[in-house]
């Protein structure tokens, strides 16, 4: 028997109509489906595909173990997720080498801080996987502000919220043209690192993009808010123009 195919398949940033002719195909047609979520919930990825999957569809929800309960600098950490992939991977792997192909749901890119990239290294040795392409959530976020993220030789940089506050502010520094996902409870100390780098009347806060509920405000006026898990921030580039 020759071995199913899995596919790791880029959602886009969250609306149905922004996924590729390819990616449709695939979950449309899907016959087994897994997909990332935190225990409790529906799964953003598993939501952006509602009333898309064949009725017949076989569900393998992959629950996190842990999210933020403990610190990411926490040796339970990197050994409970690790745990995690090596079982979702298991069960994956056996689906593939009885001949089954398996859509794996990605919110966004595959290959872009993905979940989906811990699955990819486990099983690419043993069974074929292939990855669809997806529009990254952060491009979904500055198309929403109305404005291009880089201009010229602008240098595009790409944080993450969960730096410490010393390399937030070096990066933030650095940019040019700036994005910092994962916020949530960082957002604090995303605001201290923008400030001291002077650009925090400049910075954007984008939630839920391309998604129900989308909203675009200056950073600055979002004193006081808590962000959602869905929230991007960006700083738009000023670069070379003719």
């Amino acid at each position: 028997m020759s071995a199913g195919t899995v596919y790791g398949v880029g959602l886009g940033p969250g609306a149905q109509d922004l996924l590729s002719v390819r990616a449709d195909r695939l979950v449309r047609n899907a016959r087994h489906v897994a997909f990332f979520r935190k225990a409790g919930r529906a799964g953003q990825a598993r939501q952006i595909v509602n009333g898309m999957l064949a009725a017949d569809a076989i569900e393998f929800p992959m629950e996190y173990p842990v999210t933020t309960e403990i610190p990411l600098t926490d040796p339970r950490y990197n050994e409970m997720l690790s745990a995690f992939y090596a079982d979702c991977t298991a069960h994956v792997r056996g689906l593939a080498e009885n001949g089954e192909d398996v859509v794996v749901l990605c919110e966004g890119d595959p290959f872009f801080y993905g979940s989906f990239m811990h699955l990819y290294t486990r099983l690419k040795p043993h069974v074929p996987v292939q990855v669809v392409p997806a529009i990254t959530g952060m491009s979904g976020a500055w198309t929403a502000t109305g404005a291009p993220i880089t201009w010229g030789d602008d240098i595009l940089t790409v944080l993450m919220g969960t730096l410490d506050e010393h390399t937030l502010l070096r990066g933030i520094e650095q940019a040019d043209a700036l994005v910092v996902m994962k916020i949530g409870r960082n957002i604090e100390k995303v605001r201290r690192a923008l400030q001291q780098a002077g650009k925090y009347e400049d910075a954007y806060l984008i939630e839920f993009a391309t998604m129900p509920g989308e909203t675009v405000q200056k950073l600055a006026d979002a004193e006081g808010k808590v962000t959602p898990y869905f929230s991007i921030i960006v700083v738009h580039g000023q670069g070379r123009r003719p």
